[in-house]
């Protein structure tokens, strides 16, 4: 029913990826790999109802709070992840990052910390370094068959007197973890124990594969916690702008509208986020799981080819998202001549993995949210270009 192998020209759209690839990479006209939007068109049934609302010709300021939205988005948590959903709890933001940033100035005082694991995603040190608060991290290990936290290492940090708040990414960028059920509950108690308020960035909870399960932090997080979320990148709608999100503590989450409103100006939403919102999370559901079957495909293809040339790679997809985190460790190469062959000689880019700090050193993130072709393209680059390090 639907053709993800279409290719889509992205150039002169004002495309981040494509358009402004230099801004990066330090080189124009570059194959991009890059930050994690999709080459895909959208979902037909949010781009129909995105063209009927234009067809109405009036653009004027509206509500995020009407029972449209609310109940489509409750719909979705019961469809997809079995999650009974309080409409009353659910919030608006402009995007996750720019709720994140709320919650932790709401959360913390300047030079307060905030724990995430590493490698992390590079936003959540901006937001958290640009908020004048302090980065604790304790990094993820690799193990058999994917990643695991440092429970204690955890917790020493959690226990930190200036540590305020948890900023959790679930499932896990760069890495493709997901979180089970009982990792989760174990943190939701250690943070219960020393005082430490939740924030779960959610937003690839709809990209996990095979029978791995997301779940919510809303089914194990007690009260002092936020879920935020968007469909942007499951339906590739982040142009619209729009997330959401849940703070199931009523003061809290008053705090947090008054804010946007009073302080930010923010509470009229971008109308044409909040119809494709609907749209996908009432009509995009075979859509999208056809978009992951295809993305599946991708991911393997991506471990067939780089394990058939390099053995001692041994590269499993991850357990979630459109992101190929690719450990090269075991080749000792180096990361800065590894970026100037890709950049130069292969003209194509692909995010370095000490983009996400210090843990990502020997890893690349490969974005395969695009048509088959143009990943088969990008992985003999990268293999050419690998072989010219050893």
């Amino acid at each position: 029913m639907f053709d993800f192998s279409q290719t889509v020209d992205r150039h002169g759209t004002w495309c981040t990826q494509w358009d402004y690839v230099e801004d990066r990479f330090g080189a124009p006209d570059l194959l991009p790999f890059t930050i994690s939007d999709m080459d895909f068109a959208t979902a037909p049934c949010v781009l129909e109802a995105v063209a009927k609302r234009l067809d109405h010709g009036v653009l004027g300021y509206s509500r995020w709070k009407n029972d449209d939205f609310l109940s489509a988005v409750t719909h979705w948590y019961q469809r997809r992840f079995a999650c009974r959903m309080d409409a009353q709890t659910l919030v608006y933001g402009p995007s996750v990052i720019y709720m994140v940033s709320q919650l932790i100035r709401q959360w913390s005082a300047p030079g307060e910390g905030v724990f995430i694991h590493t490698p992390a995603y590079d936003a959540f040190f901006k937001a958290i370094s640009g908020n004048d608060r302090q980065v604790l991290t304790a990094p993820l290990r690799s193990v058999e068959g994917g990643w695991e936290y440092d429970e204690q290492a955890f917790e020493a940090q959690l226990a930190r007197p200036d540590c305020k708040i948890l900023l959790l990414c679930s499932p896990h960028n760069p890495t493709g973890k997901v979180w089970s059920r009982a990792e989760l509950a174990a943190m939701a108690a250690l943070c219960e124990k020393h005082g430490v308020r939740v924030i779960s960035d959610e937003i690839h909870m709809d990209m996990v594969w095979g029978n791995t399960v997301h779940t919510p932090w809303s089914e194990v997080g007690g009260e002092r916690w936020a879920l935020l979320t968007s469909a942007s990148k499951s339906f590739n709608i982040p142009a619209l702008t729009g997330a959401y999100g849940f703070i199931p503590d009523a003061q809290e989450r008053e705090t947090y509208l008054n804010a946007l409103k009073g302080r930010d100006g923010l509470s009229s939403p971008a109308v044409l986020s909040l119809v494709a919102h609907i749209a996908a999370y009432r009509h995009g559901e075979p859509w999208l799981d056809a978009l992951r079957h295809y993305l599946e495909g991708n991911l393997r293809f991506v471990a067939e080819q780089l394990n058939g040339a390099f053995a001692q790679l041994n590269w499993r997809p991850p357990e979630a998202t459109y992101l190929a985190w690719l450990d090269l460790r075991p080749l000792a190469l180096d990361d800065r001549q590894l970026q100037k062959a890709l950049i130069e000689q292969e003209k194509v880019a692909i995010m370095p993995g000490y983009t996400y700090g210090d843990e990502g050193l020997g890893y690349l993130r490969l974005n395969v949210g695009c048509p088959r072709a143009k990943v088969e393209d990008g992985v003999a680059r990268l293999i050419r270009a690998i072989s010219r390090q050893l």
